[in-house]
């Protein structure tokens, strides 16, 4: 049996709504995140860097939301959420597959980073820490996040779904992103095509199947 090893709040929440789109069963095996928001030790027994998401299947253990996605919709999509091969849009849905954790949510991290830091520093330190986290934010974070954020609407301007016309898996990829940016990156304020494909994805089936079986969501924390 397909197991994921499921990390509440994070990407394997992806995994879960793959899975289900693709009518897969799977076993689930839950952890919960630490007081520091960190995974917990026991997922390095799974895999080395212990993180998630990871999915063991028979005697593979494969890791990396990307390479997660292109297992199992090789595995078990049979040409389902994939456009065919050798088209513009196949070509279209390998680059936002990989785009989503490659490019898009670096500038999301740092923003999440930065909004904590001051919280978590050293009261005697919080003014100094709050200034430096605020540079960094208008000099390098928010600029990123406003150049992706058009990127993806100037995107969804053209076709419906990220890759053409059809839902593809590398929709769920870029749900993540898209989620955490209207969480706290702004994305609601000029961004309606984005906000119109999160209502989509939201309305899914399968995703809301992927809820019930994940556990309560927030990406924005």
């Amino acid at each position: 049996m397909l197991t994921v090893h499921h990390l509440n709040n994070s990407r394997s929440q992806r995994v879960l709504w793959l899975l289900e789109e693709l009518g897969v069963a799977y076993d689930i095996v839950r952890y919960q995140r630490q007081s520091n928001m960190l995974a917990p030790p026991e997922l390095r027994a799974i895999h080395p860097l212990g993180k998630s998401p990871v999915i063991t299947d028979g005697g593979k253990t494969i890791a990396e939301s990307g390479a997660i996605a292109e297992y199992l919709v090789g595995t078990y999509g049979d040409g389902r959420l994939i456009p065919s091969p050798d088209t513009p849009e196949r070509l279209r849905y390998t680059y936002w597959l990989h785009y989503a954790e490659g490019s898009a949510m670096p500038p999301l991290l740092l923003k999440l980073l930065f909004t904590l830091m001051p919280k978590r520093a050293p009261a005697l330190l919080r003014p100094l820490v709050r200034k430096v986290s605020n540079q960094a934010m208008t000099a390098l974070v928010n600029p990123q996040l406003k150049l992706h954020m058009a990127f993806w609407e100037s995107e969804l301007s053209k076709t419906e779904w990220f890759a053409s016309d059809a839902f593809t898996a590398a929709d769920i990829q870029m749900s993540f992103p898209l989620e955490a940016a209207a969480a706290r990156g702004g994305l609601e304020q000029g961004h309606p095509k984005a906000m119109v494909f999160l209502e989509r994805i939201h309305a899914r089936p399968a995703y809301q199947r992927a809820l019930e079986r994940g556990g309560p969501y927030a990406v924005g924390r």
